[in-house]
Parts: C-alpha cells; structure tokens; sequence
C-alpha cells in the first residue's frame, strides 16, 4: 500500500466538531483540519461531510474526516483520519484506491510500526500532554518519546495531538514533529481565528 503524499506540509492543524467550525477555520486559513463528529448518523452526516468537503475545496485548507471513510470517498474528500482500532474494520484498499490521504493515530512504538506499514500520508502521535477532549488509553506520552516517534517515522510526517496550546507548543515544534493539532486550543479559544493565526506564526519564528 502507499497512500499519497500531503498536498502541502501540515504545519497548524484543527479538529473540530462541525461543519460550521470547518467553515470558520477555512475562512480563518488553517492548514489543515479534521472533522470529529461523533454526534450525527446517517443523511445527517453525509450532509455535514459534504459541507465540509465544499467549505475547503476552493481553499489552502488540507481536510480530513475522522472514522467515516466511506462517506469521505463518496463527498470526495481531500483525506481520511483513522484510530488504530479502525484499521482492523475500515477497506484501505478501497481508500487508496479513491485517492485520498490516510492520517493513523498512533500511542506507542508499536501502533507506530503496525501504522507505518501501510505508508500512510501520516502519522499522528499523543496524546502528548494530559488532556480532557477525550479518553485516552494510554498516559501522556510526552516529549522525549515524541522525539523517539519523530526518528522513528522517518520521512512521514508526524502529527503531535493531546494537550497542545500556545504556551507549549514551542517546545512540541521542537521535537521535530511537522505539525501541531489542536483541539480547544481552538474550540475553546476567545478568538479562535486569532489562535490559528497565533500558532501559525510559530512556523515564522
């Protein structure tokens, strides 16, 4: 399996629970996003993916949909985000063969080595600090193992998720990772489009 190279790199990446949010991170310039709806089913769904697909196709944006592949093939998205539990259900075949970017989360050096082997477009490794939007079935992983993940990786881009915000952020960049993904960094933020502005400069410095 090889699944296509990234468009562009990476760099600020958010993940957010709506079509409207995509809209407002499109329209604020985020490089790349991700779409984490765990809410809506069926038509419903199809319809919030669609929208997303659309809010980025006329724009620098990169998206991904998280866990719905075959929704995400048929809206023709850009690329599709799986948890290590999904590559035992989800066709990536079918995925490949649509054309669209493979993201894998991974917590450990052996979810790295079992992601890896399918030459995904990238990898995203956490979470990095303690963190609440989710329940994570491993402890924090930190930066020193990041940094291994990173080595590790080799030439596929390394996603950092898990606790990220701008007082830390820095610190994750400098691990060698390609990208930051924030989750209230951004949702929960005063001026969100102020945030990704923020984080993006990070790459300036």
């Amino acid at each position: 399996m090889q699944f296509p190279k990234l468009v562009k790199p990476l760099k600020f990446y958010a993940v957010v629970p709506t079509a409207d949010w995509v809209e407002r991170m499109a329209a604020a310039g985020a490089d790349t996003m991700q779409l984490r709806n765990k809410t809506l089913h069926g038509d419903e769904l199809r319809r919030e993916i669609e929208r997303c697909v659309a809010a980025c196709a006329d724009s620098s944006t990169q998206l991904f949909i998280n866990d719905h592949w075959q929704m995400a093939i048929e809206a023709g998205a850009y690329g599709v985000h799986l948890g290590q539990e999904d590559m035992d259900t989800a066709d990536l075949a079918a995925i490949e063969a649509a054309g669209l970017r493979l993201g894998l989360s991974t917590h450990s050096v052996a979810e790295l080595d079992r992601a890896l082997s399918v030459n995904p477009s990238y990898v995203a490794s956490g979470a990095i600090f303690p963190t609440t939007t989710k329940q994570m079935p491993t402890a924090p992983q930190g930066l020193d193992n990041l940094r291994q993940y990173v080595r590790q990786a080799g030439d596929t881009p390394v996603v950092a998720i898990g606790g990220i915000d701008l007082n830390n952020a820095r610190g994750v960049l400098a691990t060698g990772v390609s990208s930051l993904a924030v989750v209230r960094a951004v949702t929960e933020a005063e001026n969100p489009e102020a945030a990704v502005k923020a984080f993006q400069a990070l790459w300036e410095e």
